[in-house]
C-alpha cells in the first residue's frame, strides 16, 4: 500500500540523452553514443591527393576503408599536431561511416536534456550549422555536434 503523500515525494524522471564528450582545441563537444561505434587510438593516415583540407585521408579499420574527417577544420578552429591524447572516434550517421580526428576522449555522460539550449544566434552561421545546442554538464560549456552536418560539409567543401 502506497502512504498518502510518497507520490509526491517522487522526483519525475528527466529525459536525458547519452553522448560521447570530446575535446577539440581548448572546447568541449559531444556526439550522441548512438552515432558512436568505436574510440581508438591515432594511427598514420593515408591521404587523398586533392582531397579538401578537413578530410585528411582515409584508413582501414577492420577490412573497412574509412574517410578520416577532421572537424577542428569544419568549425573554424585550429588545427592541432597529434599527440598521446588524440584519438580517433568511429562514428557512424544513417549509412556513412567515418573516423574523427579529436585531440582527446573525455567521457561518456548522460546529459540531461533540459540543460539544452538552442545555438547562440550570434554564431557564425556555416559553424552553427553543424551544432545541434548547447548543454551544462559539471561545470563545462558543452557543444553538441550534428555528425550528419559535419558529413554534409565535408561533401560540400569546395
Amino acid at each position: 500500500m502506497i502512504t498518502p503523500g510518497l507520490l509526491d515525494q517522487r522526483t519525475e524522471e528527466r529525459p536525458s540523452v547519452d553522448v560521447l564528450l570530446l575535446r577539440l582545441d581548448q572546447e568541449i563537444y559531444a556526439l550522441p553514443s548512438s552515432n558512436v561505434r568505436e574510440v581508438f587510438r591515432h594511427r598514420p593516415i593515408t591521404p587523398v591527393p586533392g582531397a579538401p583540407p578537413a578530410l585528411p585521408g582515409i584508413l582501414n579499420q577492420r577490412g573497412a576503408i574509412l574517410p578520416v574527417i577532421d572537424p577542428r577544420l569544419l568549425l573554424g578552429l585550429v588545427q592541432s599536431p597529434v599527440t598521446r591524447s588524440t584519438r580517433l572516434v568511429l562514428a557512424s550517421h544513417e549509412d556513412v561511416d567515418v573516423a574523427l580526428l579529436v585531440d582527446g576522449v573525455l567521457d561518456l555522460v548522460a546529459l540531461s536534456s533540459d540543460t539544452v539550449e538552442a545555438v547562440p544566434p550570434a554564431l557564425d552561421p556555416a559553424r552553427a550549422r553543424m551544432i545541434r545546442g548547447v548543454a551544462r554538464h559539471d561545470a563545462m560549456h558543452v557543444i553538441l555536434l550534428d555528425l550528419g552536418e559535419l558529413i554534409a560539409a565535408v561533401r560540400d567543401w569546395s
